[in-house]
């Protein structure tokens, strides 16, 4: 038995366009300190794991590589040939490895902090994995936020899983105290996963297994792939499974998954915010902000971006324009 680190680093970070694009998605932009999300999650894990894996896509592997050269670690690398969501992409990790082999799954682009906790959660999920329990990490929230969903639990049992709420709904669940937010991260032994996969969605598994079959170095067919559905692992198998249980986590944990998440990051690391709560991304020229209050304004050298902070869920929107004419700025 050995216990590997699945990195998924397959998305594209839409919400953080113009900053994350296709070519340069957000898991690699290096933002902090000189170092990308998709590193810090390499080096945190590095020291509690006996292999890292990444399932990433074809364009960005290379990448992958070379950014991990330097880690010290068995390394393994799952090509998607086209992106078929979570399920399918923890399934190949799974069907890589043995049975008993533990997993933590893990993002590529979350930033955590706070090592000591974060590394206390990593052992009690591989405590319970070992019991064959599939366990996902619930973070204790420190806001009602909107843009995550929740996790109702108590002690280490999973009582519902809540999509993303509105404020009042969050506000509510941060009162009721028994409400975490749902990490995206999850430990198992592969073959537990695998036989809840097959129970809930066998559809899943068998496509998934059939691409696997076939896959040529780690590199999936990809007129195989476009046969399997595209699901989450949430809706596969966590909200379905009477095998759940969640470690309540104390770390510092932010998916970046926004800009108004990036904002609060950026403004603690102490990044220029005038008086009105305005902020500029990726220009020193000078800006002047009159009659705003939270606005955003991103630039690079092809695009530029305003926003009020507290839309910036709604930046997806603009992404998946530019991806349906096929601009080359998506």
């Amino acid at each position: 038995m050995k216990i590997v680190n699945v990195i998924l680093s397959g998305g594209v970070g839409s919400r953080l366009w113009p900053l994350s694009r296709k070519s340069n998605p957000k898991q690699f932009l290096k933002l902090f300190a000189g170092k990308s999300l998709f590193e810090l999650t390499a080096e945190r894990n590095a020291s509690l794991v006996d292999e890292i894996m990444v399932v990433g896509n074809a364009e960005h592997i290379d990448w992958s590589k070379e950014l991990l050269n330097s880690l010290d670690l068995p390394k393994a690398y799952v090509v998607e040939s086209q992106p078929r969501n979570t399920a399918a992409a923890i399934a190949f990790a799974a069907l890589a490895l043995d049975p008993e082999d533990v997993m933590i799954v893990t993002p590529s682009d979350h930033l955590i902090e706070n090592k000591d906790e974060y590394d206390a959660a990593i052992a009690k999920a591989i405590e319970l994995a070992k019991k064959d329990f599939v366990v996902t990490f619930g973070v204790v929230p420190t806001k009602p936020e909107t843009g995550y969903g929740y996790i109702e639990y108590s002690k280490e049992d999973v009582i519902s899983f809540r999509e993303k709420p509105n404020q009042e709904t969050a506000q509510d669940f941060i009162d009721k105290g028994n409400f975490l937010w749902n990490s995206g991260m999850f430990c198992f032994k592969a073959g537990v996963l695998l036989d809840e996969l097959k129970a809930y969605q066998p559809n899943v598994y068998a496509t998934s297994f059939e691409a696997w079959s076939h896959a040529k170095d780690g590199e999936l067919d990809n007129e195989l792939s476009a046969s399997i559905p595209s699901i989450s692992i949430d809706y596969a198998v966590m909200e379905r499974s009477n095998k759940i249980k969640v470690v309540p986590a104390r770390f510092r944990w932010n998916d970046l998954g926004s800009f108004e998440s990036l904002y609060d990051y950026l403004k603690a690391d102490g990044h220029p915010v005038d008086k009105q709560g305005n902020m500029v991304i990726g220009s020193s020229v000078f800006s002047a902000f009159v009659g705003l209050s939270n606005t955003i304004v991103v630039v690079t050298t092809d695009a530029l971006l305003m926003l009020q902070k507290e839309h910036a869920q709604d930046v997806k929107k603009v992404y998946n324009q530019l991806e349906k004419y096929k601009s080359v700025l998506r």
